[in-house]
């Protein structure tokens, strides 16, 4: 099965309060000029985005210094539905590979149309960020509009040992428990901080 695991980029698309809000626009129609064109304008960390190293980290890398088949991989969801500070127990450690994608599922997503999705957000606990840091994951993803919030220790943390993070993911409780193959693309921006970018998952 193949699974859809991103918001649609619309004007409706979370962004972090206080950053410009995408804009959609017609600038050619076919009744007019014989085909269709749409203006998009976005920040970079619009709805499911990635953010690269350099989003928090001076010297850090940039989106385009990574080759694509790093963002081709094994993925596993782990189910944190009701926690508001998400630790993940030896048992959950212990099904994670080096190089493996962790998404965490808690439900948020659900309201990511909500006016209050940004007041109260689940995140991860400093202990378990440094604990998957440890296992050398290749990228952390999260079902909210971020894993922390100020002043932004995880994603130090993350960032910090060149780990991207996904944000805003969704869809996941569809593969909640589950270890799958995961493709996540970023818009080609060079000398980006990050990018919106299209999350498949395909499970057997």
């Amino acid at each position: 099965m193949i699974f859809d695991l991103t918001i649609p980029l619309d004007e409706k698309a979370p962004v972090y309060p206080g950053v410009p809000k995408p804009k959609i626009s017609s600038v050619l129609n076919i009744d007019r000029d014989g085909f269709n064109e749409l203006l998009l304008t976005f920040p970079t960390h619009t709805g499911t985005h990635i953010d690269a190293p350099y989003h928090c980290i001076k010297n850090g890398k940039k989106l385009s210094d990574f080759e694509i088949s790093y963002f081709i991989g094994e993925a596993i969801v782990f189910n944190c539905s009701g926690q508001k500070e998400i630790k993940l127990s030896k048992t959950d450690l212990a099904k994670i590979k080096k190089d493996d994608f962790v998404f965490l599922y808690s439900g948020h997503s659900e309201k990511y149309l909500a006016d209050d999705y940004f007041a109260d957000y689940p995140v991860i606990s400093e202990k378990s960020a440094e604990q998957l840091a440890e296992k050398k994951i290749k990228i952390f993803g999260i079902d909210s509009p971020s894993p922390d919030k100020s002043p932004y220790k995880i994603h130090y943390i993350f960032l910090g040992k060149g780990i991207p993070i996904v944000e805003n993911l969704y869809n996941l409780s569809e593969v909640a428990g589950k270890r799958f193959k995961c493709t996540i693309a970023p818009l080609k921006v060079q000398n980006a901080d990050g990018a919106p970018c299209r999350v498949i998952g395909v499970a057997d």
